[in-house]
């Protein structure tokens, strides 16, 4: 029998040991046969690790779990082999022979989390994603050493089914959940219903791909981070279910769902039937993440501090070993609310450590001399709002602040770090660098960094190269203040004298000298012949050269209204010819690129439809959010107008033009004397979202000779002499 035994044993062990693991299942996806060039081993460690070496022709990568080993690889290929694996591009061809380690290279970190993504960003930039793209971003994921991100999709059908069991029928369901461009904001409380209702094979395909997702991350060893339960109910429960409710009041222009009083027996019933739903669908999490009275919910009548006992006592009864995750912005988390939990059940999330900290650092305006006390937290990076474009970032600020953190007393509770942008797929250098940080013992300069992101995201060195992306790094990149993301393009705005902005609380000021900037341009295409076909030289190119058009477009606009106000119709007439026919050329030079274009954004929402009617709602979803993002209310009063705006080609031809062309007309005929009512806006951009026009997938020219050639006429005389 023992012999039977030790036979099923070995059997047992060979077959596991024959099977692939899911690191080498991820080096198949970005080249075939990319497993059989390196062997991988997990080795027992009390930290983080991975490790690099030699075995014959193999490149050996070690690490402590899959995700470490996952993120060896990654820097391998980088710094190595001259290979970016970034959003712009998931995959590549490497060489047959693999560059030799010709010493062993060890990075460990005491940091155990990485964190991953912001609620926003699920409605930003994944509202319509299936798992084609889903299965990219967990590699991607796993290459960075991200090892907690936030995991939400498909919870809206816990709540349809905690509902039905709470009473509710489906119209009141429908009227409570939002739709799929929307449901970030109704996760954090913010609102009910907008986007809505949705149909039945939304939940269905939504529950499917979070079991997909899951079964992935879990592979890897990646922990996800659900959704707990804090305290929402439909903002009709006080009346249909008699609860002792709080009203949040409303948040820009919406109604907030309400809060489930503490107090109220039905807190902890409607808490527990919430859990087990959520594991009965999705299985057990360590990690939970409850965000009670986000961004200036009303807290008049709520006992903060039995609210918050109840919210952790809530996860702890669903699993004892559950630990809450909060996102510290503005006002949360409420000291009231989280000073008396035990230290180890709470991780607070310091959401925009490179602008507005928390954690202690003296300098912030949201300064908390003791951080969060006794609470663990990770150091964030914010950057992204609403998804707009724009070359953007603090360098200096993140690198400092980072190891300022590290050496200070409230830094004995930093447990890594977290990318909580609301809107990815553009900017790679910062998460590039953010996500570096845990794997670098000793302070770098932005400088000395820049050397290696470039080698490694071109594959080679070249002294022009490095040129443009010093000066980015001394400009777009290096932003001496505190500000709201990238500096907006005017093109994006709704048309007026003084642009300040183009959402209501981003800024569209220029913190760097336009003129230097373009020198980046030049540099880069200088060169652009030789790196044709090199597909991160080609997004960066055209990132770059629209980074330039968009800055000479913000002083153009300037000198047209100047000449508007000096009553000088040939100018104004000159400059609203050349500041309209620049956006044209703008909309051309991005639709050389996918990454900025609307047609992927568009055909993605209606490809995830069913049927017809999910389809056009789900177009109106991705029409709606990127522009008017609610009703005249909320777009107008509310603020939420053009916060989501995209520079993108399509959107910039059909949705900026004729705001500004219809502007133009206004201000010429002022000039010749006519009395002119005011434009409503509001009314003039609706109608967009309602159309059902298509718009190219594919790109439409090339991009390297397109954006010199566009370059070339904007700036006839610029000292490259092309």
């Amino acid at each position: 029998m023992m012999k039977y035994v030790i036979f099923v044993v070995v059997c047992t062990f060979a077959c596991l040991s024959g099977k692939s693991n899911p690191v080498d299942r991820l080096l198949e996806r970005i080249d075939k046969g990319a497993s059989a060039k390196f062997k991988t081993e997990v080795k027992e460690s009390a930290v983080d690790f991975f490790e690099l070496d030699q075995q014959g022709r193999k490149v050996v990568v070690r690490g402590n779990n899959y995700v470490s080993i996952a993120t060896g690889i990654n820097w391998y290929l980088k710094y190595y082999a001259g290979i970016h694996l970034s959003w712009n591009g998931m995959q590549a061809e490497l060489p047959e022979e693999l560059p030799a380690v010709m010493q062993k290279e060890r990075h460990e970190t005491r940091m155990p989390y990485r964190y991953n993504l912001n609620y926003c960003t699920y409605s930003y930039s994944m509202a319509f994603w299936d798992w084609e793209r889903w299965e990219k971003e967990i590699d991607w994921m796993a290459l960075h050493g991200v090892n907690m991100p936030l995991a939400i999709t498909g919870m809206e059908m816990v709540w349809f089914n905690v509902l039905k069991q709470l009473g509710y029928d489906r119209e009141a369901i429908d009227r409570f959940i939002a739709g799929p461009g929307f449901l970030a904001w109704w996760y954090m409380n913010n609102l009910e219903g907008w986007g809505g209702p949705n149909p039945d094979s939304w939940y269905k395909q939504q529950m499917a791909l979070q079991h997909k997702i899951l079964k992935r991350m879990r592979e890897f060893g990646i922990e996800p981070v659900f959704p707990g339960y804090a305290g929402m109910i439909p903002a009709d429960a006080a009346e249909r279910l008699r609860l002792n409710v709080a009203d949040p009041g409303t948040w820009c222009g919406f109604r907030r769902p309400a809060f489930l009083q503490p107090e109220d027996p039905a807190f902890s019933k409607i808490a527990a039937l919430y859990y087990a739903e959520m594991e009965r669908l999705y299985g057990k999490a360590r990690f939970y993440s409850m965000d009670p009275f986000h961004e200036g919910g009303n807290t008049d009548g709520v006992d903060l501090e039995t609210a918050g006992k109840a919210i952790w006592g809530a996860m702890k009864q669903a699993n004892p070993e559950a630990v809450w995750v909060i996102q510290a912005w503005q006002s949360n988390p409420r000291p009231a609310m989280i000073d008396s939990l035990p230290a180890g059940d709470m991780l607070v999330l310091d959401l925009s450590s490179e602008n507005r900290p928390m954690w202690g650092d003296a300098e912030s305006p949201w300064y908390r001399e003791k951080g969060y006390k006794q609470h663990d937290w990770l150091y964030c990076m914010l950057l992204n709002y609403g998804g707009n474009v724009g070359m953007y970032g603090r360098m200096d600020r993140v690198i400092n602040g980072f190891y300022n953190a590290c050496q200070h007393p409230n830094g004995k509770t930093m447990q890594g770090v977290g990318i909580t942008m609301e809107g990815i797929e553009n900017n790679p250098v910062m998460y590039e660098l953010l996500l570096e940080l845990p794997w670098r013992k000793e302070k770098f300069t932005k400088e000395e960094w820049v050397k290696g992101y470039v080698k490694a995201r071109y594959g080679t060195e070249d002294p022009m190269l490095l040129k443009a992306w010093e000066i980015m790094a001394a400009t777009a990149y290096n932003c001496p203040e505190i500000r709201q993301g990238t500096t907006e393009s005017v093109f994006c705005a709704r048309p007026g004298g003084t642009i300040r902005s183009v959402s209501s609380w981003g800024s569209a000021q220029m913190f760097y000298n336009a003129r230097d900037f373009r020198e980046a341009a030049e540099c880069m295409l200088q060169v652009a012949e030789k790196y044709e076909g090199n597909n991160n030289f080609e997004y960066d190119l055209i990132d770059v050269v629209r980074q330039t058009l968009a800055d000479y477009g913000n002083g153009l606009q300037k000198e047209m209204v100047e000449a508007f106000k000096a009553g000088d119709k040939s100018s104004f007439g000159q400059k609203s010819r050349e500041f309209l026919a620049l956006i044209l050329l703008q909309d051309s030079l991005l639709s050389t690129r996918p990454e900025f274009m609307v047609g992927p954004w568009l055909e993605q929402a209606k490809k995830i439809g069913a049927d017809e009617k999910a389809k056009e709602l789900y177009e109106w979803n991705a029409r709606t959010q990127i522009t008017v993002w609610g009703n005249k209310h909320a777009a107008d009063k509310g603020g939420l107008r053009d916060y989501a705006h995209r520079e993108w080609a399509g959107l910039l031809r059909d949705f900026y033009y004729p705001r500004w062309e219809a502007w133009i007309g206004n201000m010429q005929a002022r000039l010749d004397g006519e009395e002119m009512p005011a434009i409503d806006w509001y009314e003039q951009e609706n109608p967009w979202t309602l159309e059902r026009k298509n718009y190219p997938v594919k790109t439409q020219a090339a991009p390297v000779p397109t954006a010199k050639a566009i370059f070339r006429k904007v700036f006839p005389k610029t000292k490259s002499g092309m």
